[in-house]
């Protein structure tokens, strides 16, 4: 072989690597937002990546995550879904309703996948349940719908409150919603319903020093993603004035909460990681119906229920998906 003719083959050969690695397609990076903090969202984060997995993607191995978390600050988030689309990620994943809106308008072409707690077609997200349309689909969870059930049970676990306060972050989108439709179930049964604010921590301790001044006997909760936040501050209020609570989830009573009633969000968490995968592998949003989480769960911490007094009526226990002890 001539000696140019070598080194021209050796040429190709070194260079044949280089060019298979050029020609491999960038993995896909998923757009993740969230009005919580990083340690708030972490349990659904973790249901996520398995739902991910199942669909055959993992985070670091032939996808990349980009993450983003506005700490309970709604009005960061139009600024989180800009930068994520300016990313021009694969898919955008926002992980609840105020969060899915601001995603929503923040881009008409990138897929969109959201986990609402509230109806996705009166947010406007969706025309359609089972045909979304346009660029968004994802989970619907009935979180926000639930406050007239948690109402119901927290009156079985507390008969004796003749005054049960509601408290609300305002600066929410969905306050007014949750606060009109908690007034109707009260008044529908007789129950006295003492609506209380809190946008910030000093808020939560004027709230706290309300609901003592006007002997409330119980505190439910709305849902609000910031009050996930400061979950550990919400129970060591109620902790510390020995106030039976309702929270929105279960973290609440794994850290020492007394009761929460929701959806099982591990399960429909696991919905948006398998739906993402499905449409890193090409499937459009306006294919894939809106899942209706149909999982709830009620879970009891016994321990703080003995500590603050209260009998658990046994028609609770029974319907209990998860008892502290």
């Amino acid at each position: 072989m001539k000696r140019r003719e070598f080194i021209t083959l050796l040429g190709g050969a070194a260079a044949w690597p280089l060019a298979a690695r050029a020609q491999q397609a960038p993995m896909p990076v998923i757009g993740y937002f969230s009005n919580r903090s990083p340690e708030a969202e972490a349990h659904m984060l973790e249901f996520f990546r398995k739902g991910l997995a199942d669909a055959g993607f993992v985070i670091d191995q032939n996808a990349a995550i980009d993450l983003r978390f506005s700490e309970g600050r709604e009005d960061l988030l139009p600024g989180l879904a800009a930068e994520l689309v300016r990313r021009q990620v694969a898919v955008l994943v926002a992980n609840d309703p105020v969060s899915a809106s601001a995603a929503k308008a923040a881009t008409s072409t990138i897929p969109i996948l959201f986990a609402s707690g509230r109806n996705p077609v009166e947010l406007g997200l969706v025309t359609s349940l089972n045909r979304p349309t346009g660029n968004a689909t994802g989970v619907y969870g009935f979180v926000t719908e639930l406050g007239p059930k948690r109402l119901h049970i927290l009156r079985e676990l507390v008969p004796t409150a003749g005054l049960i306060a509601f408290v609300v972050n305002s600066a929410s989108a969905n306050a007014p919603y949750q606060v009109q439709e908690m007034l109707a179930a009260a008044k529908a049964i007789g129950q006295d319903l003492l609506v209380l604010n809190a946008t910030n921590e000093r808020e939560l301790d004027a709230a706290f020093a309300t609901v003592i001044e006007r002997k409330a006997g119980a505190i439910i909760y709305g849902a609000n993603t910031w009050f996930q936040v400061v979950a550990e501050r919400l129970v060591a209020l109620a902790t510390r004035h020995a106030i039976p609570a309702m929270y929105e989830w279960r973290e609440f009573v794994t850290a020492g909460g007394l009761i929460s009633y929701s959806t099982n969000r591990g399960e429909f968490m696991r919905q948006v990681g398998a739906y993402a995968g499905r449409i890193l592998k090409g499937a459009k949003p306006a294919d894939l119906p809106v899942v209706q989480s149909s999982k709830f769960e009620l879970v009891i911490n016994l321990k703080t229920a003995r500590t603050l007094g209260l009998a658990v009526p046994p028609s609770l226990l029974a319907l209990a998906d998860e008892v502290i002890e």
